[in-house]
């Protein structure tokens, strides 16, 4: 009978996928709070030769981002960063990563620290969409899509140096 329902309107469909995956983050980040005393995550400015920056759009959360994620256990922060840069885009750096700053990300929880990077890439094959990443492309800096998150367009403004870096993403 409930199946029924949610196929009559499909709005009822999308708010309850929504949910779920507001109720899976939470429970992560519960996971996370057990599981390690602090969370350190990744995320990178990557540039084409174009001059174009590479952003994603993921399914579980609003807006477009740069690329990036957690760092893992016994995970060095680099090899956390070729290995999202990989897996969100098929990017490969073409230099080494420049670490522009780090961050305190108090928005997540009270314990997320970001480091964000600026690196030249090349994507090796395009990046098809699955249930993580929703799309995913190279824009220009003065043109970004429409979503771009706040965070994200404040990064972009201090890597070219238009603002001071700050402590909280």
């Amino acid at each position: 009978m409930g199946a029924s329902l949610l196929n009559e309107n499909p709005g009822e469909e999308q708010v309850a996928a929504a949910l779920w995956k507001r109720i899976a983050i939470r429970l992560l980040h519960r996971y996370f709070l057990l599981a390690r005393g602090m969370t350190l995550g990744v995320r990178a400015a990557c540039f084409d030769d174009s001059g174009r920056v590479f952003l994603v759009r993921h399914t579980y959360v609003e807006g477009w981002h740069m690329p990036g994620g957690g760092v893992e256990r016994h995970e060095h922060a680099v090899q956390a960063l070729e290995k999202e840069l990989r897996e969100e885009g098929n990017l490969q750096a073409v230099t080494p990563p420049q670490l522009i700053q780090v961050y305190f990300n108090r928005r997540v929880t009270s314990r997320d620290h970001v480091l964000f990077y600026r690196v030249q890439v090349r994507q090796t094959a395009p990046r098809l969409p699955d249930r993580e990443i929703a799309e995913c492309g190279f824009f220009d800096p003065d043109a970004l899509p429409e979503g771009t998150t706040a965070a994200t367009r404040r990064r972009l403004k201090e890597v070219a140096g238009e603002c001071p870096p700050d402590d909280f993403w």
